[in-house]
């Protein structure tokens, strides 16, 4: 039932090849997973219901009736009827709005697999922030979102166009969605769906941006033609983005951001193991698996790597980017699978061909395709080094005993430092978590306060780190920060851990104070999480480290367990 029947429509025998028919369904769509409907208390603005759908990777079947497989593309247009009051946006094309009926009519003119299919609906207002481009939000956000990105889409979309050939999408707008989304971004054609929390982590924010607008090329124009081989979308979109930010940004920022995210994946990989077959980058899907469970690093970052080795073979990556150019055209509005990029790639540059570098001892293409483990070869980030040594140095002045060098340490000033560069310090330290309890309470003392004034990507991790070493004397700042987020991505890592250690019962009174204010998606996956070996427990005086209510003995029971979401601050999926 999670994925639906099928419906089979037997054609009439006289039918000829070729020959155009019509088929009408008539359906009624029930609650599903693409479909998320919002009360107003779960948006910004707490003034109008709110309704988006997230189609990756199989869920618009539960939307509408499709054949829900990236082979096949297709056009589509649609009628929405919404209440005064309430503007509809979809990925499509072409537009209009009958104010007199309350009607509006969407149009996508170029063919796109199902899942690209998305709507959202709300109150919504919008600005231009450049010749093609436009941002919609809920009135009270729409300043920021002006102020983060005008002029700035139109910078990256020009830097891809020259890298990559004409955008053929038109229009490249961008919604902000309230923070049950349940990704960070999606790349639906002409309409990028992103969830309005990021709008505080710049860094994220550009990063994130970029991704999508890659996909204008990589997995919208050119697709996978199955989900066993969701890298050739997410992959090589990663590898367009961070061509656009060493363009737009310079190599240094771009290796920094690799840097943090190779961190991120060789830290799921001693989570799930070198030899977990869904680290290999042509994972076999069996049957009832969701795609979507492979949406980990693997599928960027050791896909990305596959495509940087690639680039390396050619010498220059501007030969690269002619050859990716010429796959974009020959491929666009079609489903594509591994060996059509290889061979492509073979043809392309003939010379790289007769020196049978597809068989080159330990890097065969095969054996990067079907091989468990870490990427066979990662590039070289040493042009980002002016941005990661300081972070290196620090990590180790903080971790290398005796620790006599921790006065050197707690002079260095974080808020002089790029996004990207404390979150990769708070990463390592939470790699090394539980540290000694003297190193917790002196980065307390040198950087609580400094981290408070910083942005949420910055602020979870330093609470992480408050609950793996069981720091109590921070504990109120972990309860502040759950009391103020609706997100899954600010909430689901949190929880995790408190639940993983002693603090149980502390997760479980935020639970219920906060409940209200969450989703029933994320609410339901929050009490599967506090779940797991739940017995009465005692509850943990708090009043000694705030002054807020006093921890109450809660009994209520929740069941299910959780099915391992621990990687998923990893991932920080945008599709």
């Amino acid at each position: 039932t999670d994925y639906g029947s099928s419906l089979t429509v037997s054609l009439p025998a006289a039918l000829q090849p070729h020959q155009p028919f019509q088929i009408i369904v008539r359906y009624t769509t029930a609650d599903g997973p693409a479909i998320w409907w919002l009360d107003p208390e779960l948006t910004y603005g707490n003034a109008k219901p709110f309704v988006f759908t997230q189609g990756h990777s199989v869920c618009n079947r539960s939307f509408f009736p499709c054949f829900d497989t990236p082979a096949v593309k297709c056009t589509y247009s649609a009628t929405v009827k919404a209440p005064a009051g309430i503007q509809v946006l979809m990925s499509a094309t072409q537009s209009t709005y009958l104010e007199e009926e309350g009607v509006y009519q969407f149009y996508m003119e170029y063919p796109v697999p199902a899942y690209l299919v998305a709507l959202v609906a709300g109150d919504l207002t919008h600005a231009d922030i450049g010749p093609r481009s436009r941002v919609w939000a809920e009135p009270c956000l729409l300043p920021t979102a002006i102020s983060k990105l005008s002029g700035m889409v139109e910078r990256w979309l020009a830097a891809a166009e020259s890298l990559y050939g004409p955008y053929i999408w038109g229009r490249y707008d961008i919604v902000f969605l309230p923070p049950s989304f349940p990704i960070v971004a999606m790349e639906n054609p002409c309409l990028t769906f992103i969830i309005s929390s990021i709008l505080e982590s710049d860094e994220f924010l550009i990063i994130d941006v970029i991704h999508e607008v890659a996909h204008s090329w990589f997995g919208n124009a050119v697709t996978n033609a199955t989900w066993e081989e969701m890298w050739l979308s997410e992959g090589l979109a990663t590898y367009a983005q961070r061509r656009i930010t060493t363009e737009t940004y310079g190599a240094a920022f771009t290796c920094l951001e690799t840097a943090f995210r190779l961190d991120a994946l060789h830290r799921q990989m001693k989570l799930l193991g070198e030899d977990n077959p869904v680290s290999k980058l042509q994972v076999k899907l069996e049957p009832g698996v969701n795609p979507s469970n492979l949406m980990n690093l693997f599928t960027y970052e050791k896909g990305y790597c596959f495509v940087y080795y690639l680039s390396q073979l050619c010498g220059d990556p501007r030969h690269f980017d002619s050859f990716l150019r010429a796959y974009i055209e020959k491929y666009k509005f079609t489903s594509v699978v591994a060996q059509d990029l290889l061979d492509s790639f073979l043809n392309f540059f003939p010379e790289l061909k007769e020196q049978c570098v597809e068989s080159k001892a330990g890097l065969e293409f095969e054996r990067w395709l079907n091989a468990t483990g870490p990427p066979l070869a990662e590039p070289d980030l040493s042009q980002g080094s002016s941005l990661t040594r300081p972070v290196e140095t620090l990590f180790k002045l903080w971790t290398t005993e005796p620790l006599d060098s921790l006065a050197a340490a707690s002079s260095v000033d974080l808020t002089k430092w790029r996004t990207f560069q404390t979150v990769l310090f708070l990463d390592r330290l939470l790699d090394g978590s539980p540290l000694p309890h003297e190193v917790i309470k002196k980065l307390s003392e040198c950087y609580s306060s400094q981290l408070d004034s910083m942005n949420a990507e910055i602020r979870i991790r330093w609470l992480q780190i408050v609950v793996r070493n069981d720091y109590y004397p921070d504990l109120y700042k972990v309860r502040r920060f759950l009391e103020n987020q609706m997100s899954r991505m600010y909430t689901i890592p949190l929880y995790e851990d408190l639940c993983t250690g002693t603090l149980k019962s502390f997760a479980l009174e935020i639970f219920y104070q906060t409940q209200n204010q969450l989703h029933p998606n994320l609410r339901k996956t929050i009490q599967q999480i506090l779940s797991q070996g739940l017995n009465p427990l005692p509850a943990i005086d708090t009043t000694a480290v705030t002054t807020e209510t006093p921890a109450m003995v809660l009994e209520d029971k929740v069941s299910e367990a959780t099915n391992g979401a621990i990687s998923l601050r990893d991932v920080n999926v945008s599709a």
